[in-house]
């Protein structure tokens, strides 16, 4: 052989060495080497149009909200169950079903109630001010019904906590009135005193001081259909708007606003008789005996081993209910729960064999209070140390980018998602770190991160138009069905690459 012949030769065998070195850290990166043709006949099974078709169901009528604990909250979650078995994912919830039940109570609103203002007079004269709904008040999600007359005596955030020095109930007597409260707390600075504030932050711990106080009922600041309440014998409460706070503040030489500001500023309470006599009518029925479910259902691994470690991904199927109003709750959150089931369908049917099994749940509860979630992490349906991660889906239906919170504190498992997106998608990725909540818990993902768990939280970026949370205005027309397709498929492909790679903890 020539001198020439043998050294290009020899280059062309560094050359194949080489790319057998690309090509192999090519499949380190998401741990192994999958036929990318059998990955994606799956991938592009995943229809923006099917995504929507769901969304128009979950969203209908005959679901009336999907409120947990009521009879159409169960109905929904019987036909994503259906839908679920339909592709194949085998069901892994109680006794061989699909369901994980739960007890939860709940309140069926029977009309929206009245709600009137008049200033006290000595002559008992005074002008009638009579609201509206939905402009003015909610009925609340989980009042008692019946009547209540009284004077509105303003108690700020309606916190009593001796052990804070902060009690806005010292002096004053509201047995049989009405108590006008915010939500919240005057106290944001997380420090090491804030957690002994957060309990106070609860809607439930002010209605139970407001109760335990002798009131006898409620005016909540803020027009949220907030379904995160406590039912009270004799007790009625609303949602108020602003605007009605500001008619209850008028003629006492202080405004709202700048009550409340002076609150949060010098950390003193600032309650008061408004010498207003508030009306408020409320009709519901209560429901103690309510149960809901967690949807559950598997794709199974083949590996021998790796079988028994679980990939969680989770989002609340759950939404508000009814309260006069139908809250479809399309962004918050169907459009996760249908993000979910579409990842479903396609892992299930995809004829790639996946080593880790992967559970998906749809959770019920959430808008309640995170019962769903607080119930899994309690009873869980795989021992904690066999979970690998939990993720999170809340109103990932808008957008135009994706997100990964916490995927820069797991990078073993973030790296996955990151080459399913630059490979297959494209879009505009945000990862964050993982940071523990403080405050009140939000989210599902929370009490997951709380309980123990790897936790990520899967979601959207840049947004398009306004969107709304727990209001009428989060409908279907709100949503991007372009990218619900690309994080069902991003959720697909991730979860594939996940379930094959040699490791995932650092």
């Amino acid at each position: 052989m020539t001198r020439n012949f043998k050294r290009s030769r020899l280059i062309l065998f560094f050359l194949f060495s080489g790319l057998l070195t690309l090509s192999s850290r090519a499949a380190q990166t998401s741990g192994q080497n999958l036929p990318e043709k059998d990955l994606l006949k799956a991938f592009h099974t995943i229809s923006s149009h099917d995504l929507m078709d769901y969304v128009v169901e979950l969203t209908s009528k005959k679901y009336n909200g999907r409120l947990s604990g009521s009879p159409e909250y169960m109905k929904a979650a019987e036909w994503t169950a259906a839908k679920l078995k339909e592709w194949g994912l085998k069901p892994y919830g109680d006794n061989g079903t699909y369901f994980q039940m739960f007890p939860i109570p709940y309140c069926v609103i029977k009309n929206t109630g009245a709600l009137s203002l008049q200033a006290i007079q000595k002559d008992g004269a005074g002008a009638l001010k009579t609201y509206s709904f939905p402009e003015d008040f909610y009925p609340g999600m989980n009042t008692d019904s019946g009547t209540v007359s009284a004077e509105a005596v303003y108690v700020g955030y309606g916190i009593s906590a001796p052990e804070l020095k902060f009690d806005e109930y010292k002096g004053l007597d509201v047995k049989g009135k009405i108590v006008v409260v915010d939500s919240s707390l005057p106290y944001e600075k997380e420090d090491a005193v804030f957690p002994k504030w957060v309990p106070y932050s609860f809607h439930q711990k002010k209605q139970e001081i407001a109760y335990k106080h002798g009131a006898a009922g409620m005016l909540y600041i803020g027009l949220v259909p907030n379904t995160n309440t406590m039912w009270q014998k004799g007790f009625v409460y609303c949602h108020i708007s602003e605007s009605v706070a500001d008619d209850l503040f008028a003629g006492t030489g202080r405004a709202y606003k700048e009550n409340k500001d002076r609150i949060n500023k010098t950390l003193a309470p600032a309650s008061f008789r408004t010498g207003k006599k508030i009306t408020l009518t409320q009709e519901t029925e209560y429901h103690p005996e309510g149960r809901a479910a967690n949807v559950v259902a598997v794709v199974e691994g083949s590996d021998p081993v790796l079988k028994d470690e679980f990939i969680l991904i989770g989002g609340h199927l759950d939404a508000v209910g009814n309260n006069g109003i139908l809250m479809q709750g399309a962004l918050d959150n169907t459009s996760g729960s249908v993000d979910i089931m579409g990842a479903a369908m396609a892992l299930a049917q995809s004829s790639i064999q996946i080593k880790r099994s992967v559970m998906f749940v749809l959770i019920g509860g959430e808008e309640n209070g995170l019962f769903g979630s607080t119930f899994y992490t309690q009873h869980p349906l795989v021992p904690k140390e066999k979970t690998v991660c939990f993720f999170n889906l809340d109103m990932a239906g808008n957008g135009m980018g994706l997100s990964l919170g916490g995927g820069l504190t797991y990078p073993k498992i973030s790296r996955h998602w990151e080459e399913a997106n630059n490979k297959y998608l494209h879009r505009t990725l945000r990862m964050s770190e993982s940071r523990p909540s403080a405050g009140r818990p939000r989210s599902d993902g929370v009490i997951f991160q709380r309980a123990g768990y790897r936790t990520l939280s899967i979601g959207t970026t840049g947004s398009i138009g306004k969107t709304y949370a727990n209001d009428p205005r989060d409908t279907i027309e709100t949503l991007t069905p372009e990218i619900m397709e690309d994080v069902a498929k991003w959720i697909y492909v991730s979860a594939v690459f996940m379930a094959n790679a040699d490791s995932l903890i650092d």
